[in-house]
């Protein structure tokens, strides 16, 4: 900052009368100005005085513009180029002050925020009308441009986030219908309790090619699973087998409650769901899994006759239901794991973001917005409930491995 910024308070009179921030616009306006000119004196020198050694010299002005509050305000920029003139040379305030950083952030938030491209300009602070009449920058087009570009770098960041560094004891999938696509999410649960968005693959469904993809793209990217991983699914077959196919023994499987107490229901007349859901939920909370594989298996055996296709639901992966509640977790931690709440919370902050979307384009845009939401969903995420009892998880984990060695070695005896 120069030591004396003078500003011409004639030019603000106007400002004046629409409120203080126009005033504030206005005079930020002339401190800009200001700055610049500084800034070329310091890549050129004084103006108008001779200095032998110089480099560079001032080669006049043109048309340029600056970030302002959402917008981009023409002005005219200095040129500096170099005394032969092969060369331009930049003005550093000048670029700061040009930089597009700022307007793509700002376009970002507020299309997360609800804001559509059409009501963008609604969402701006009031900069005067001079100001305001020579901005350009936020039209619909423009604007949807920048949105598109930040999307596609998070989708991006997301995809290519390097993971060697992350301590994973817990890897939550699930699936989000968008349009005619589906995205397939992963939500990783490190040793500290924190979530985190680890990938995202589209598909038509929740197959075990799609699933298989994923899980293998966070392998390549570095995660590390040797010391075993916790996988927490809703009732899908597919994502079971393709976790086991990747991880191999390392992955202990638990299938959510919720998902699989709605699968039983959806195939009871509405005058059942009552009382199959006490008895599926009690049976949940049993703090012996035998004794609560034992209730769902009686439960199952009483809905065949009448039910078969509820019994067979029930059945299907029980085992797997139970998972969480072998490992001798605190009950609050064991809450956490028993059903897939961690990523369907991310998942309906992905929902809300998107929700002013009318037309899907393609699955690249269902990914874009997918991928934005999860990273919004990151700012809002804290440490998951029980969190200090996650050395439980990594202790089942080493006895689960344990077993299995001591499985093979039996065998191969």
């Amino acid at each position: 900052m120069p030591e004396h910024v003078t500003v011409a308070m004639d030019d603000l009179a106007g400002a004046c009368r629409e409120g203080l921030l126009a005033l504030a616009v206005g005079a930020g306006l002339q401190v800009m100005h200001t700055l610049i000119e500084e800034s070329v004196i310091a890549v050129a020198g004084p103006k108008g005085k001779h200095d032998r050694d110089r480099q560079v010299t001032r080669h006049g002005t043109e048309d340029g513009a600056v970030t302002l509050g959402g917008r981009r305000v023409p002005i005219r920029r200095p040129r500096v180029r170099t005394i032969d003139g092969s060369a331009e040379v930049s003005v550093p305030a000048y670029d700061l002050f040009a930089s597009r950083d700022l307007l793509n952030r700002m376009a970002l938030e507020r299309m997360l925020a609800g804001l559509s491209t059409r009501r963008y300009p609604a969402g701006l602070e009031p900069v005067g009308s001079e100001v305001e009449a020579a901005a350009r920058g936020t039209k619909k087009s423009a604007v949807s441009r920048r949105y598109v570009a930040m999307t596609r770098t998070a989708l991006y960041e997301l995809m290519a986030r390097p993971l060697e560094a992350l301590r994973p004891v817990v890897l939550m999938i699930d699936g989000e219908h968008v349009a005619d696509h589906l995205c397939v999410v992963a939500l990783v649960i490190d040793a500290d309790g924190n979530k985190i968005p680890v990938g995202l693959v589209e598909g038509a469904t929740e197959n075990g090619t799609v699933v298989k993809d994923l899980l293998e793209d966070l392998v390549a990217r570095g995660l590390n699973v040797s010391g075993g991983i916790l996988v927490v699914i809703d009732g899908s077959r597919a994502l079971a087998a393709a976790a086991r196919r990747v991880f191999g023994t390392r992955a202990l499987v638990h299938r959510c409650q919720v998902h699989k107490t709605r699968n039983v229901l959806d195939h009871l007349p509405k005058e059942k769901h009552g009382f199959v859901e006490r008895k599926l939920r009690a049976a949940y909370q049993l703090d012996d899994p035998e004794r609560a594989q034992r209730e769902l298996t009686a439960l199952a055996t009483s809905l065949e006759r009448t039910h078969p296709d509820a019994a067979a639901s029930l059945r299907e992966g029980l085992a797997e239901t139970l998972t969480v509640n072998r490992l001798q977790l605190s009950p609050t931690l064991q809450r956490t794991l028993r059903t897939t709440n961690c990523i369907e919370s991310m998942i309906s902050i992905c929902r809300t973001t998107a929700r002013n979307v009318k037309r899907w384009r393609d699955g690249e845009m269902a990914l874009r917005w997918v991928a934005d939401g999860m990273s919004e969903a990151q700012k809002q995420f804290r440490r998951v409930k029980g969190h200090r009892d996650l050395p439980l998880v990594a202790a089942a984990l080493t006895r689960h491995l344990e077993d299995v060695r001591l499985d093979k070695n039996t065998k191969a005896a």
